[in-house]
């Protein structure tokens, strides 16, 4: 692990430093008109360049060594931070350029996540797989919890101006550690079989091909999918669920956001430490029960802070347990230099699913749950006596559904023959192939599957 342990501090100090900026984004977004719109659209600058162009970078990824794929990926923020740093110290600094540099960076990011998620099995070997993807998603959640608390600082005594030039030493911090590391990786070559390498447009396919020609990671990423789908559509009213029933106490609603970072931070320890369950898909799916039952299903019943703290952080440590686990199985279940579409395609798929909530929840909040709270009808009339009335019971009841939703989506997996056995149904990469007809995988012609 020790290879892994000097990209993974590189990488957490990136991200710390990405942290602080976008929320110095958010609060000039806000404070150049006090719209709500303008922030949700810095949140959309960030989101679809990782949705529509995590295809074509994880194409890229596999085309070239990862360490250098790593590199380029933080150059590229970088440049990104650099340029932006340049426009703020020779002239007024604009909106526009903040939702430029935003959309830039989000492309930076589809491709950092395939190549670091494809590098990971050159650093650390099998059995430390959940252990190393633990510590990633610690890294993350760490960074979210200090990045706002030390961007408040920074803006409060330095300006934006020591922000960007933290950003910039923490992709410096980030480079440095990639390049004194040596990655356990071969050269790329030509196509399997000494074919030639089909075209980038046909490679940024194929990952999703790979993915949706197997039955049971075809039926891992849709439910990836759905739970990404449901848990953003629930979390984006949770904000507003929680001023609305406490009366716009906003120390009440730090105390809930806070307590999710902290249950990631825990979760990644948690799985840095005991490495991961062996039976990764029924651990996988019975977090995501877990997960739905805790963070959705019980917020919506409960009306006591103490008690959305507690939830929230039993879904987060859940949560951290999910994404390493998912992780852990497709390092395992494709080959290396697959490693870089396949992972893209999930980004792809997994992030398509935000801003479709977020674009939906927002208006039915409004226009549909929130009046029937009012009013004591619909669905909402009929769960009163589960969620309560007043404000914020209609966006709680969305929570309710969300969580419903995600559960059933998880006891489907755990029935779905397909799912539940596919380390039986699609061996780990090194082992040898199955040859028994009746358990190898087939596409949906009924050939065999071969990687």
């Amino acid at each position: 692990m020790q290879r892994f342990a000097i990209i993974w501090s590189g990488q957490f100090i990136t991200l710390v430093g990405n942290s602080v900026l976008r929320f110095a984004f958010v609060i000039q977004a806000w404070t150049a008109g006090q719209q709500a719109t303008q922030v949700v659209l810095l949140a959309l600058c960030g989101v679809l360049p990782q949705v529509l162009l995590s295809p074509t970078a994880g194409a890229l990824v596999d085309r070239c060594r990862k360490r250098t794929a790593l590199m380029l990926a933080d150059l590229g923020g970088l440049v990104v931070v650099g340029g932006l740093t340049v426009v703020y110290f020779v002239g007024h600094l604009e909106l526009w350029q903040i939702y430029l540099a935003a959309t830039l960076l989000g492309a930076t990011a589809a491709f950092q996540y395939p190549a670091l998620s494809s590098a990971v099995p050159l650093l650390v070997g099998k059995a430390h797989l959940q252990r190393a993807n633990g510590l990633l998603g610690t890294a993350r959640s760490t960074a979210e919890v200090c990045g706002p608390a030390l961007a408040g600082v920074l803006i409060g005594t330095s300006g934006l101006a020591a922000i960007l030039w933290a950003d910039l030493l923490s992709f410096v911090a980030g480079l440095a550690t990639i390049w004194s590391v040596r990655f356990a990786e071969e050269r790329p070559g030509r196509a399997p079989g000494g074919a030639p390498r089909r075209r980038l447009i046909g490679d940024s396919l194929d990952g999703l091909r790979f993915l949706f020609a197997r039955p049971s990671l075809r039926g891992l990423i849709l439910i990836v999918f759905t739970v990404n789908l449901v848990m953003v559509f629930g979390y984006s009213v949770l904000p507003p669920m929680i001023l609305a029933r406490t009366g716009n106490d906003t120390a009440a609603l730090a105390a809930v956001l806070s307590s999710i970072g902290v249950g990631g931070i825990l979760g990644g320890l948690v799985v840095g430490v005991w490495g991961g369950p062996r039976s990764r898909i029924r651990a996988m799916l019975l977090g995501i029960l877990g997960m739905c039952v805790s963070s959705l299903i019980a917020v919506a019943v409960v009306r006591d802070v103490r008690a959305w703290c507690a939830a929230v952080v039993v879904g987060a440590v859940l949560m951290a347990i999910v994404n390493s686990t998912e992780q852990a199985i497709i390092q395992t279940k494709v080959p290396s230099d697959r490693q870089g579409r396949v992972f893209g395609a999930v980004l792809a798929v997994s992030q398509v699913s935000v801003p479709l909530a977020m674009a939906l929840s927002g208006p039915l909040a409004d226009h549909l749950f929130e009046p029937q709270a009012a009013t004591g009808t619909g669905l909402v009339g009929r769960l009163q006596p589960l969620l309560g009335t007043g404000p914020g019971s209609g966006m709680a009841a969305m929570l309710l559904i969300a969580g419903v939703g995600g559960s059933v989506v998880a006891l489907w997996g755990l029935s779905s023959q397909p799912v539940r056995d596919i380390d039986r149904l699609v061996p780990d990469i090194e082992e040898s192939p199955v040859t028994d007809r009746t358990t190898q995988e087939v596409d949906d012609a009924g050939e065999p599957v071969r990687g």
